[in-house]
């Protein structure tokens, strides 16, 4: 809660080359989330009755915030809960996907871990200019695809996030240029499972009204 600060990269800058450059990564978190991080303390400084709640209240409140904070509540808390999520979820090398429960909720629903990175990489594909790409859980454990505009996120929804993929063009700019595809097939190459595992285990708690 505020003031928020810089969450550390859980790995170096260069630690995810050659698929996702150490430059980018450098920019991506030093510069992209520590303005976000900026711009949503500055949105609070003179808010203190909302200075104690945690991030995911404001976000599934946006609509009960004074007018003037939820633009940038919205934008720049979105920004911070999103990039904090995709920069855990990626690890060196990868992670791989263990046989558990998250394995078996892939293949209840698209048969196979290859058949859901098809579908995951069309929906990357499919976010028009700015936004994320989504695993979510539901309550019960049902995964679903979701897609997000700008910074916005899954809150509201009241889901589960399990993985997120950044496909805004900072994301992968300075190395791919406009080839998002290359971008996403390269990310596939770097998601921690392991992280992906513990998110959805939380599914059965999770409930964003409450927090």
């Amino acid at each position: 809660m505020y003031p928020f600060t810089l969450k550390p990269l859980p790995y170096g800058y260069d630690a995810l080359e050659p698929h996702i450059d150490a430059k980018t990564m450098e920019i991506h978190h030093g510069k992209h989330l520590q303005t976000y991080v900026d711009n949503l303390n500055k949105a609070l400084e003179n808010k203190p009755e909302y200075q104690d709640w945690p991030l995911p209240r404001l976000l599934f409140n946006l609509d009960k915030l004074p007018q003037d904070i939820q633009t940038p509540v919205r934008n720049h808390g979105g920004g911070v809960y999103n990039h904090n999520l995709f920069f855990e979820i990626m690890a060196e090398n990868g992670r791989p996907l263990g046989d558990g429960p998250l394995k078996a909720a892939i293949e209840k629903v698209w048969g196979s871990l290859e058949a859901f990175l098809a579908e995951f990489k069309a929906a990357g594909l499919s976010v028009f200019g700015s936004g994320w790409a989504w695993l979510v859980s539901d309550n019960q454990g049902n995964l679903s695809i979701y897609k997000t505009p700008n910074q916005d996120t899954q809150i509201p929804a009241n889901l589960t996030p399990v993985i997120n993929l950044d496909v805004w063009e900072h994301a992968y700019y300075l190395l791919r240029q406009n080839r998002r595809p290359e971008y996403i097939d390269n990310f596939f190459n770097v998601i921690n499972w392991e992280k992906a595992e513990e998110y959805y285990a939380k599914y059965p708690e999770t409930d964003f009204s409450k927090v």
